[in-house]
């Protein structure tokens, strides 16, 4: 199972700094990939300026939007020319996760309709997906860049059949939150469903992203980041403070009961914007 760490562009107050010497830190590292988790209605950077900034101090390393909230963003070509931009810029190591989100101030922020998310996204994905095949759409011809996204190249997100109906039509994969494991395997099964009545040759890439904190404050940084960041869902936020990951036994056996389950990636998030962190994962997992 690979392991890649989440970037903590998510932790209100990071640095740009901060935000770089962690990518760099985690390539170093041998970490798979470097995540980022979207919000608007909240202090974390923008997902895709984010890994531009992440693409331009690393080599290696797959960059993943785990995942790009897409339906209020409101141009589908626009967003299709972004992404394309990033996966351009990084020499095609874009890993494009998308869903379609569940807080309605993001919505409310942008002048989206909440209750039309779901077409809205499938929409998007059509046109997304005409954008990065190089269809002509003016004098110029396409949109471009060239290195548009391939499917292979796309995962969602979500715990709904049409989210793993997506996955099967359009994606290689599918991402878990950080529910836990037997979340993830109830998801897991329903993508493998429908991905077997699609039709689809191998299978789907499944993965997950649990929450992590080191150190001697690794506890109170956990509660306080978790608390305010999942506020939004009320009495649920104090359950996802606590399942936070904060110490080496925990993380070893969360990794190994991900594997036990059939995943094939897990994306370890940070709660502490310290870029010490990496460098205490990297020697609890490596």
């Amino acid at each position: 199972m690979d392991i890649g760490i989440g970037l903590p562009s998510t932790i209100p107050g990071t640095s740009g700094r901060e935000i770089i010497e962690w990518a760099m830190a985690a390539e170093e590292r041998g970490f798979s990939t470097l995540g980022v988790i979207d919000r608007l209605v909240y202090g974390n950077t923008e997902p895709l300026v984010t890994l531009g900034a992440a693409a331009a101090v690393t080599r290696r390393i797959r960059l993943m939007t785990s995942i790009l909230l897409v339906p209020f963003r409101g141009n589908a070509a626009l967003l299709a020319k972004q992404t394309a931009t990033v996966n351009h810029l990084s020499g095609g190591r874009l890993v494009l996760g998308m869903a379609v989100g569940g807080y309605r101030d993001d919505y409310a922020a942008s002048g989206v309709a909440f209750g039309e998310r779901g077409r809205r996204f499938d929409a998007m994905l059509e046109e997304m997906t005409r954008v990065w095949s190089g269809e002509p759409r003016g004098f110029a011809g396409a949109i471009g860049p060239d290195a548009g996204v391939r499917r292979s190249q796309i995962v969602f997100g979500g715990g709904s059949e049409r989210a793993y109906e997506r996955v099967a039509t359009w994606g290689a994969g599918w991402i878990a939150g950080s529910r836990g494991v037997e979340t993830f395997q109830q998801g897991a099964d329903g993508v493998r469903r429908a991905w077997a009545c699609h039709g689809r040759d191998g299978e789907p890439r499944l993965m997950a992203l649990p929450y992590f904190c080191l150190g001697p404050r690794a506890r109170e940084d956990a509660e306080a980041f978790l608390s305010d960041h999942y506020a939004i869902e009320g009495a649920a936020a104090a359950r996802l403070a606590a399942s936070a990951l904060t110490d080496v036994t925990m993380i070893r056996d969360t990794i190994a009961a991900y594997e036990r389950a059939g995943c094939h990636e897990l994306l370890l998030f940070p709660c502490s914007p310290d870029p010490g962190q990496v460098e205490l994962l990297s020697e609890a997992v490596f």
